[in-house]
């Protein structure tokens, strides 16, 4: 007999799920939780329970939660296990703030959807008796360092396309699940959460002095599903750094409404607190690392640095508000031109959206693909405020304004302008896709075997062909650019693709 009800009924929930809990007596079976992970998320009714051993595949994102009317389903309450660290005074507790957070959390104290609460956050942080507080976006601005490096890496080199980002743990999991033929593809870069955390531990340990062991690093997040990616077993980079017992980079994910839980639990409210700036050493992010929260804007903050890249100007105006990739719709497509340069990008949220897109792959190149699992980006996470019986396209339009115009009104608007990102290559990392910054800001993926279906979907990109010695290679003297083929088999016209030069330029390797 099965565990589970039927998931016609409801959503199944393992008792060990790291981000969601049901609290049975309060479930009406309603279907509203089986509803949106069929229909939005396309996890549910896209497995057997008889054929994985009764066990529940999930993806963690929450969206459950969100629309559950009873509150039967909440993401696992973890704050109280900061609190207690807190009143150890054995620890030192660093907090770090995703970008959506501070355009959700208002919302739970009453305030205008998408209130940008940002120095209240930071205060209320510091008034539960948080040591440290730094902001994401500086992690957001490096991801885009690394992840910029690397789509440039692919092209040049001829390495799997398009790349797909990797800052979801929940679009990750779903393609682990379902599309294991696809990970060659995704960006081996870490999530800002995942890349800050052990460079707290590594970098700034030593600069603080502190045995990193000392430190308690706990992210505040839209995101439920960031509850699973701080366990997964690979995300200890700062103890293997150190080469010390295995500890995890990130100890604690507390959501936006689980911060206002706490703060209610303390009686502060967030209309009555003074505002408080965040701690310097690694200041704030760039307006490129802040629109991370939107659906858009990790494609658009990479554009900006890329272009950078591989022209060494600073992007122009129209890079800066690059309209092609933002809106509402769940699967957009542009093409963005640099240096004569062609570069085709996709947009998608929701990750049925990602099904409906990827039999694309065999029509038509796409070098750059954007996916994030909540609707309308992370500002939509499983962890943000609810509202029941409200229009959350207009909620998720107003938190998406408020991360556009706090963008707009940065001075710093790229990140590879951001001198604390430059500071911390200097000192530390020395240079994107460096041996260092390897080891500590990257990651690899898995297949995951709870799955059983027909594997015959798995051919929608072909994997990439093995060189052979005989293969002739030839690189461009000016930008790197590697040619495959026998290249005096091309015209008189043919140039760089990257840097327009002629063919003469090009040294046979």
């Amino acid at each position: 007999m099965s565990k589970h009800l039927s998931m016609d009924i409801r959503v199944p929930v393992e008792l060990d799920n790291p981000s969601i809990k049901r609290i049975e007596s309060l479930c009406i079976q309603c279907g509203e939780c089986q509803k949106v992970c069929r229909e939005k998320i396309s996890v549910s009714h896209h497995y057997d329970l008889t054929k994985t051993m009764d066990t529940a595949i999930c993806i963690h994102c929450g969206q459950c939660v969100n629309v559950c009317p009873t509150g039967a389903l909440v993401e696992k309450q973890d704050w109280m296990k900061v609190h207690d660290v807190i009143d150890s005074h054995k620890k030192r507790v660093v907090a770090i703030t995703s970008p959506s957070v501070r355009v959700g959390l208002g919302e739970a104290f009453g305030m205008e959807s998408g209130s940008f609460v940002e120095k209240k956050m930071v205060a209320a942080l510091r008034a539960l008796g948080v040591d440290v507080v730094f902001d994401t976006t500086f992690a957001a601005d490096l991801t885009i360092m690394e992840e910029a490096s690397e789509l440039i890496d692919r092209i040049t080199h001829h390495k799997p396309l398009p790349q797909f980002t990797s800052c979801c743990p929940a679009w990750v999991k779903f393609a682990e699940t379902y599309y294991p033929e696809l990970l060659a593809n995704i960006s081996s870069s870490k999530s800002p959460i995942s890349m800050m955390a052990p460079t707290i531990k590594t970098w700034y340990a030593k600069k603080e002095g502190i045995d990193p062991k000392d430190l308690y690093l706990v992210a505040i997040t839209p995101c439920t599903a960031k509850k699973f990616e701080i366990k997964r077993e690979e995300m200890c980079s700062a103890s293997l750094y150190h080469q010390s017992e295995t500890y995890p980079d990130c100890d604690c994910v507390v959501t936006t409404k689980e911060l206002a839980n706490w703060m209610k639990a303390e009686n502060l409210d967030m209309n009555h607190l003074e505002e408080s700036d965040y701690d310097s050493l690694m200041p704030k992010g760039s307006g490129a690392g802040l629109i991370f929260g939107n659906s858009g804007g990790v494609m658009e903050a990479a554009i900006r640095t890329a272009y950078y890249f591989l022209t060494n100007q600073q992007p122009p105006e129209n890079l800066l508000k690059l309209e092609a990739v933002r809106g509402e719709d769940g699967i957009r497509e542009a093409t963005v031109t640099i240096n004569d340069l062609n570069i085709n990008v996709a947009i998608i949220y929701g990750t049925e959206n990602v099904r409906k897109f990827l039999p694309q792959l065999k029509e038509k190149h796409y070098d750059f693909v954007e996916v994030m699992t909540c609707p309308n980006g992370c500002i939509g996470g499983g962890g943000q405020p609810k509202h029941i019986g409200e229009n959350i396209s207009d909620i998720t339009q107003k938190r998406s304004e408020s991360l556009y115009q706090g963008d707009e009104e940065m001075v710093l608007r790229t990140s590879h302008k951001n001198p604390a990102i430059q500071k911390i290559y200097e000192e530390f990392y020395s240079q994107p896709l460096s041996d260092l910054s390897k080891k500590l800001l990257h990651t690899s993926y898995l297949v995951r075997d709870d799955l059983h279906e027909d594997p015959s979907h798995y051919d929608i990109i072909q994997p990439e062909k093995e060189e052979t010695e005989t293969k002739i290679r030839y690189k461009c003297s000016i930008c790197g650019y590697i040619y495959e083929g026998d290249l005096t088999l091309e015209g008189d016209d043919f140039t760089c693709p990257l840097c327009g030069v002629s063919k003469d330029l090009f040294e046979k390797i």
